[in-house]
């Protein structure tokens, strides 16, 4: 096995090899420091992943080279590895490797090998977010095996067939590529590979835990690289990969960790002094105390000031994806308001007859669906995209619906043919498409290939908003929610006020094909075609 100098964050592109642990000839344990590097952000120790012999050093003390260039190879033959230990050890002195291949007899003519599900043409990679089943657990054709996410949805997956769950590949929270084998299932069961394939899962997870590592070290080099300076005077200040992941999981800052007396060389904090510290209650994570300001009403983490709360998949996804819009179209917004007294006074007459016969609750969004559909077909420019310098105009409507799903933000399933549905047709499939979002049983199809989107920030009480287009359409609309409002409206020929719900809606559009005539139009004809709502039409 080839070891090389890790990439200890983006800007890093080498590093300098300080010590050698080890030398040619000596055995390596997993999680055993193999050498020490020195990078402009961070000096840390880089420990093995495997177990083995080490046979080969290619990089020697002082000498600097680029990330990924090997400096050092590994042997991790188990017959090799296996001379190395005494002939009359015990199993529980033998490497994990030897003891796998002494017991493990895998039956892989009938292993299925489960991958992480294409959710989208454009999605490249998903992440595990839970795991419902574990190693040995039997599991039946349909039953939820882990639940996934992406930048798009958040889905359960199911099993394809009957069977034990035998090994897991990918762990909670690890994003893979599209295509990636997360999980193995047999379609037969031998009871006595259980606690053998928990063996070989653990190892796996183990040189998962490792491979992640230096993202932990990258992640918090800067801050490493500030209270190195500070807290030299209390000891060796240089903190291992090991410790710092310790450290992430169970919530100590830098600074307490510096407070710990070191038990290693020249004071060096070790695993065992960390974990020492933890279980005499010394975690901060443990003993947090939340106080909260009177002017403000703020919570805040005593002694610090700040509370740190990591991004989910799905925020950082949104986060991407709105900086994206914004950096490829050209937003406009144009907003009018519509007297809906039409549609109000039909709902109020209608919705427990349709909730009754129809199982639906009627909503001003059918309705507003309908006028889109309308619009779009008379101004088809708006139900386009754009590939570089050519005008993609959809002859048919896939109308996106942004649902609200706590706790991390809206996603947008679509009504694919939504041109061929009448309102009770769009008011059912609006429904539908609610319910199988909260309850994530969306499938790729409901999240992909979208023409145009409709959010309602109306159902928060917002009366008006600027929504961001939703890539790769060049317009959405807002809607607001319903007020009522004192209108001037015309009765035989006079001025007279009328209190009237009134509804703001707002086309954000994509001013590089959708201009503000072709924008003003559109929303004319929406207007236009809700307030000229007739009973007749549903």
């Amino acid at each position: 096995m080839e070891i090389i100098m890790p990439k200890m964050g983006e800007s890093i592109t080498e590093g300098t090899i300080l010590k050698w642990h080890k030398n040619i000839g000596d055995k390596i344990e997993v999680d055993e420091v193999l050498f020490e590097i020195s990078t402009d952000k961070v000096d840390t120790e880089v420990p093995s992943a495997v177990k083995g012999i080490l046979t080969e050093i290619l990089v020697t003390e002082g000498e600097t080279v680029e990330v990924g260039t090997v400096v050092a190879k590994v042997d991790g033959n188990k017959k090799n590895v296996a001379k190395n230990f005494d002939s009359k050890s015990t199993t529980k002195d033998k490497p994990k490797e030897i003891i796998v291949e002494e017991n493990t007899k895998l039956n892989t003519s009938n292993i299925y090998e489960m991958c992480m599900p294409k959710m989208g043409e454009s999605i490249m990679e998903g992440t595990i977010l839970k795991w419902f089943k574990k190693v040995g657990d039997p599991v039946k054709k349909d039953e939820t095996v882990f639940e996934i996410s992406t930048d798009k949805v958040d889905t359960e997956v199911p099993s394809p067939v009957d069977g034990i769950v035998k090994e897991i590949l990918v762990a909670e929270q690890e994003t893979v590529e599209v295509g990636t084998i997360v999980v193995k299932i047999s379609s037969s069961e031998n009871p006595e590979e259980d606690t053998i394939e928990q063996k070989e899962v653990k190892t796996k997870q183990i040189q998962t835990e490792h491979a992640t590592m230096h993202d932990v070290i990258a992640a918090s080099s800067n801050i490493e690289n500030r209270s190195t300076k500070q807290n030299r005077k209390n000891g060796n200040s240089f903190l291992s990969p090991l410790v710092l992941s310790i450290a992430n999981k169970e919530g100590l800052s830098l600074d307490e960790i510096y407070t710990i007396q070191g038990s290693g060389l020249n004071r060096r904090i070790t695993k065992k002094d960390v974990l020492k510290y933890i279980d005499k209650g010394g975690s901060q994570l443990s003993k947090k105390v939340v106080v909260q300001t009177q002017n403000k009403g703020t919570k805040i983490e005593a002694g610090f000031g700040v509370t740190k709360i990591p991004m989910d998949n799905i925020r950082q996804r949104i986060m991407h994806h709105m900086v994206e819009s914004k950096d490829t179209s050209v937003h406009v917004s144009a907003m009018l308001e519509v007297d809906v007294i039409k549609i109000y006074n039909f709902i109020n007459s209608n919705k427990d007859r349709i909730l009754n016969e129809n199982g639906i609750k009627l909503t001003y969004m059918a309705f507003i669906a309908y006028a889109c559909v309308k619009a779009l077909k008379k101004y088809p420019l708006v139900n386009s995209t754009i590939d570089g310098k050519t005008i993609l105009q959809k002859n048919f409507v896939n109308l996106g619906i942004a649902v609200a799903m706590e706790p991390n933000g809206l996603i947008v399933p679509n009504i694919k043919g939504a041109e061929q549905r009448n309102i009770l047709g769009l008011a059912k499939a609006i429904n539908d498409l609610a319910n199988n979002t909260r309850n994530k049983k969306l499938s790729p199809d409901d999240i992909t290939n979208g023409t145009f989107t409709i959010t309602n920030y109306g159902v928060f009480g917002t009366i008006f908003g600027t929504p961001i287009i939703n890539q790769p359409e060049v317009a959405i609309l807002g809607v607001g929610t319903v007020i009522k409002k004192p209108v001037v409206i015309e009765v035989e020929g006079n001025d007279t006020i009328s209190i009237r719900p009134i509804m703001a809606l707002t086309l954000s559009h994509d001013h590089r094909l959708v201009d503000g005539m072709l924008g003003g139009q559109f929303l004319k004809f929406l207007k236009e075609t809700l307030e000229g709502f007739e009973p007749n039409n549903f």
